[in-house]
């Protein structure tokens, strides 16, 4: 979850058109090369893009940040949730063609529910003959690892307990009647659409994929998130991090540092 805070794009004088789906919060002063990677940010269940607003900032000087806003928060919060994990992934597919058609390197990182997104596109792209250039994913089981939740289905007050034991949002906003009405109505969209989405089998990976976890997260153990080297038969790396499912909050520092590390190691820049 992520604040009230709202941080606003920064202009886009490369003309591409624009789409709700992302936000370019940091742009360079000087043109970027053609070659430059562009980094996608997709966002945890019942998160918004403005909670990667610092992480936009530390990585802006080493590629070009794209930061997905799903519907249904902020600036499209009058938009409905899509219903299914393959309804936000088709949206962003759809959102990322004119970088996809300037033939710009992507990386796709993604945290908890944005981890799935993140991979099922990956599919897609490679699908397409367009494979992206690495994958980041943090927070998340691998999806071989099938399991029973019904978190969308949960009272309003079992589910803002829910979110106090994961410690990504602020007890102030939680505690707002107000806040409620604006955070659960996604927060419950996003947890169906990842309760209800399955794995289908089908060809391995040839995308990169870098793992990150915390070490102690309940819902990402170190084992289940390490099933991800399963699914793709190129290079594969595991980094955890002291600290629980928003370790990246916490150790901001480090984890640009892998970040940066590993679009050194996909892109070659």
């Amino acid at each position: 979850m992520t604040t009230a805070r709202t941080a606003h794009p920064a202009p886009d004088p490369a003309g591409l058109r624009q789409s709700p789906w992302l936000r370019r919060f940091h742009q360079p002063e000087h043109p970027r090369p053609q070659a430059a990677p562009v980094l996608v940010v997709c966002p945890h269940a019942g998160g918004n893009a403005s909670f990667y607003f610092q992480l936009s900032r530390s990585l802006a000087a080493h590629a070009e940040v794209l930061t997905v806003q799903y519907p249904g928060r902020q600036e499209r919060f009058g938009e409905p949730v899509p219903p299914t994990l393959a309804a936000f992934v088709e949206g962003l597919e759809q959102a990322l063609a004119p970088w996809r058609e300037q033939g710009r390197p992507l990386v796709l990182f993604g945290h908890s529910m944005g981890a799935l997104i993140a991979f099922e596109l990956a599919r897609r792209l490679e699908r397409a003959g367009e494979p992206a250039r690495g994958l980041v994913l943090s927070g998340r089981r691998t999806p071989l690892i099938e399991r029973e939740e019904n978190l969308h289905a949960l009272g309003d007050e079992a589910l803002i307990a829910h979110l106090s034991e994961l410690a990504g949002t602020e007890p102030d906003l939680l505690g707002s009647p107000e806040m409620r009405e604006l955070i659960l109505p996604a927060l419950r969209g996003d947890y169906r659409a990842v309760e209800t989405y399955r794995y289908e089998p089908g060809p391995v990976l040839g995308t990169p994929v870098s793992v990150l976890c915390g070490e102690s997260d309940p819902r990402a153990g170190a084992a289940e998130v390490m099933g991800w080297r399963e699914l793709t038969d190129a290079a594969f790396t595991f980094r955890s991090f002291p600290g629980g499912h928003f370790y990246l909050v916490e150790q901001h520092e480090a984890v640009v540092r892998a970040v940066i590390e590993d679009l050194t190691v996909f892109t070659g820049a």
